[in-house]
């Protein structure tokens, strides 16, 4: 997550703390987990959030139909805001190494049965709940098993490339850009080609996973969760 790949300025964090107490703890919880509105730390938008960039619009626009009044927050503001929320990101993920910082009662706000159906409609073509996942609860804390699903990791892609000669390498993908690609053979090898003057092709095994990040509404995530929770 590239929002989450360098520590913003503790002051800005700070800063986005006392406004988000001000404005905002009565309903999603001084922490931002959750309380008459929704945990904040589980929502798809502010995961894929960049510097405010899709925080920022709904925080200003707000949302009626949901009780949720708009804020005229000026960029300075949005900015420390979305610093706390991506801060309490952090400490969130962090957590997975000691449990009982993030309760798992905490992550359990969504319904398993909707869960359940949501899995079959979208993720058993792939995954089987007494197959690969039999047990997955049991093996992961329940903030690592959220964000497992929510990012995972571990499968590398491979990819093809054809010469002009009709000669075919594969290999694991080393690095692909719009001008060139390369490779690590069988053998170990690293190999690489001007894009230009070759066909490529790449397997990615965690793409339909990249895929659905983008699709998640907070409910499937909630639910999913859920359910994920009571394969143990």
């Amino acid at each position: 997550m590239a929002c989450l790949a360098q520590k913003p300025d503790p002051k800005s964090i700070e800063r986005g703390r006392k406004q988000f107490e001000q404005a905002c703890g009565f309903c999603h919880g001084n922490d931002a987990t959750g309380a008459r509105g929704p945990d904040l730390i589980r929502s798809s938008l502010v995961n894929r959030d960049k510097d405010g960039n899709l925080i920022g619009p709904v925080v200003r626009a707000g949302r009626v139909d949901k009780g949720m009044p708009a804020f005229a927050y000026n960029e300075a503001q949005m900015t420390d805001l979305s610093a706390f929320l991506h801060d309490r990101l952090r400490a969130a993920l962090a957590s997975a190494s000691v449990p009982r910082d993030y309760p798992v009662e905490k992550l359990l706000t969504g319904n398993s049965a909707t869960g359940k159906a949501y899995f079959a409609g979208h993720c058993a073509q792939c995954h089987s709940a007494t197959g690969d996942l039999r047990g997955v609860a049991s093996r992961y804390t329940p903030i690592n098993l959220e964000a497992r699903f929510l990012y995972p990791s571990g499968k590398r892609s491979t990819v093809t490339v054809t010469l002009p000669s009709g000669e075919k390498i594969s290999g694991t993908l080393a690095h692909i850009d719009e001008f060139n690609v390369a490779l690590r053979d069988g053998t170990g090898w690293y190999k690489s080609w001007p894009r230009e003057n070759v066909k490529v092709e790449v397997n990615d095994p965690l793409e339909k996973h990249r895929e659905m990040l983008h699709q998640y509404s907070d409910a499937d995530v909630h639910n999913l969760f859920a359910y994920l929770e009571t394969l143990k």
